[in-house]
Parts: structure tokens; sequence; C-alpha cells
């Protein structure tokens, strides 16, 4: 029996080569930093970072093997908040879809006003300013904010504003404001919202609207980013994958941002 040359040519489909992920036309920017003794962490957390060495040598057979133990709350360092973390019914961390991570980024820069003014909030004003000149944010869109904060990790007392252990109730940083978040969040439909410091509530926040508005619209937040001076406004594309923990209200993040070259 012979084949007609459609079947033939429907079997050449079926089996035709993946095309690769072709990344050679875009710079990657990583947007995080590395986890180590340093890490920084909300003034109240029980614990920090901790690596453990549980092997680290020549084996008895005759290769080198490492190994450690890895240890650390889940939110510090560069990291995600999940809608869970400030919303009851919200989605944790494990459940958020893959298209609310890995979508179009915008870079909004407030640091010139963030560096006159340590508690300076993201405003309505700021965002009208930004579409006027680049165009309405799109629903999807992850929104990061750089105040330039990034610069002063891991200094404590420069970054968070005050470095007393155990007390958050004097922190100086800025982020976004309740009314701008409204806007992205309820408006403009994005997928995430990231900043450079550590919090998407400013550093004096003592009820958190921000992550309230974003967490009751299952949006998460990303913190202590770095690396955003290297961004452009628009036009890059940002991953951003958490360790993928069953139930949790967040965590550890690898944030990279895909730029066309």
């Amino acid at each position: 029996m012979k084949f007609s040359g459609w079947i033939w040519l429907a079997i050449g489909c079926f089996f035709a080569p993946v095309q690769a992920l072709d990344l050679s036309g875009y710079r990657l920017v990583d947007l995080g930093h590395s986890y180590d003794d340093q890490t920084l962490y909300w003034p109240t957390s029980p614990s920090r970072f901790q690596l453990k060495e549980l092997s680290f040598g020549e084996t008895d057979g005759g290769w080198f093997y490492s190994a450690y133990s890895v240890c650390t709350p889940e939110h510090g360092g560069t990291h995600l908040d999940a809608p869970l973390h400030f919303a009851a019914d919200g989605l944790a961390t494990d459940a958020l879809p893959l298209e609310k991570l890995i979508a179009p980024g915008v870079i909004i820069d407030v640091s010139d006003k963030a560096a006159a003014d340590s508690d300076y909030r993201l405003t309505e004003e700021d965002v009208a300013a930004f579409e006027a000149q680049h165009g309405q944010i799109a629903p999807g869109t992850i929104v990061l904010l750089r105040t330039g904060w990034s610069r002063f990790w891991p200094d404590a007392r420069r970054y968070l504003g005050d470095d007393t252990p155990g007390d958050a109730s004097n922190l100086h940083f800025p982020s976004y404001g309740a009314d701008a978040a409204r806007l992205l969040v309820e408006t403009r439909q994005v997928a995430m919202l990231g900043v450079d410091t550590a919090s998407i509530d400013y550093g004096r926040s003592a009820d958190f609207p921000v992550h309230r508005i974003a967490a009751a619209r299952d949006v998460a937040g990303l913190e202590n980013l770095a690396g955003l001076e290297q961004l452009p406004a628009t036009g890059f594309t940002v991953v951003a994958l958490p360790m993928k923990v069953a139930g949790g209200s967040g965590g550890p993040v690898r944030v990279i941002a895909l730029v066309p070259k």
C-alpha cells in the first residue's frame, strides 16, 4: 500500500524538530539580590537566612560532592508576596498562573523624588505622567517601581530607615501609594507590582493598604528588587518564578528581565 503525499506531509509535520528558544536577541538582566548572611528581612522576622553545610569534599569513591541545607522565612531578600499573604482567600504561591509571572514589564522611575523624600509614595499623577510619555499601561503588565533604594543594600539602617531589632515602627523607605496602586490594580488590571525596596507599602505604613488592594485582586508583589536602573521604561519581559511552595504566602524568587538588544 502506498502512502499518498498528504499523509507523508502530515507525518513530516508531526515529527518536525522543535524550534529552540533563541535568546541571542535579548540582553538578560538579573533583578535580584543573592541570599547570604547579609540578606535583609523585616525587622520582626524570627529568623534569617541559614546555609548549613551537610557535605563538602572528596567521597570514599574518589569524587567531589557538596550539599547544603537551606532555611529562610518566606518574606526576605528578593521575594514574592502571594495574594494569600494579605487575603485569606487569595492565591497561594504555587497557585499563581504562569501568565502572571512571565509578562511584559514597565518601569516607573521616581528615584529623584525618593531621593528628596524617603517616605515618598507613587501617586496617580506619577502614573499619568508615565502614561502620557509611554502610553497607557496594558492589562497583564508587570509594573516595577524604581526608587533607587537598592543602592543601599545590605545596609539595614540606610535601606530600611531603621535597624532596631524586632521593631518595625520607625521604618522609612519609599514605595507605592494606595491611590496609585488602586489605579494600577483595579483599573489597569496589572499582573504584578514590584519595587526595589522592602515592601510594596512605604516604610511608615501601619495598615499596608497596597498589600490589601493587590491581594484582593490576586495581584502578587515583588519586593527587594535590584538592577532596575539597567532597564528601559518599556519594551521588556519580566520572568519572576518563585519557589513553588504549596500553600505558601510567598517565597524566594529569581527575577530576570529580557530586554531586546
